[in-house]
Order: C-alpha cells, then sequence, then structure tokens
C-alpha cells in the first residue's frame, strides 16, 4: 500500500544533496581537501536536474489522468470529498 505519491524531483534532490554532505564530510574527515566552493556546482546542478525532472513527471501525470480515486477497500471518501464540508 502506497502512503504517498512517488515524486522523483524529490529523489534526486536528495540525491545531490547527500552527495554534497558527503564530499563535505569527507574533507571534515581528512580523507581530501575540499575548497569551500566546490559544493556549490553540485548543489547548483542537483536542483536544476529536480526541477527538470519534477516537471517531466508532471507532465507525465497530467496526461495519464487522475490516479486511484477509491481506497483499497473500496469505501470511504478520498481527495476533494474528504475534505468537503458534510
Amino acid at each position: 500500500m502506497l502512503r504517498h505519491e512517488f515524486q522523483p524531483g524529490r529523489l534526486v534532490s536528495g540525491a545531490f544533496l547527500t552527495l554534497a554532505g558527503v564530499i563535505y564530510a569527507g574533507d571534515a574527515g581528512g580523507l581530501w581537501e575540499t575548497p569551500w566552493f566546490a559544493v556549490i556546482p553540485v548543489v547548483v546542478v542537483g536542483l536544476c536536474l529536480a526541477g527538470t525532472v519534477a516537471i517531466v513527471a508532471r507532465g507525465i501525470r497530467r496526461r495519464r489522468g487522475p490516479g486511484r480515486q477509491a481506497t483499497a477497500g473500496g469505501s470511504g471518501p478520498t481527495g476533494a470529498q474528504a475534505d468537503a464540508p458534510p
């Protein structure tokens, strides 16, 4: 059972920000020397790529139509119906 919608843009941005953290952690641990400005291109490229992936994923979802409207059991309101007052 899915708990939330998969968002590939967030996955890409998280991967690049984790990479930036690993680069700084390696520098702090003394494994290598990293100039202070070296991580800026990694973060910028990661965020631009994440934005592109998110836009493409949104376009694909719009083209495929609405997602599942009913719960696994098939009963109970979902989506906008759950937010509407009785």
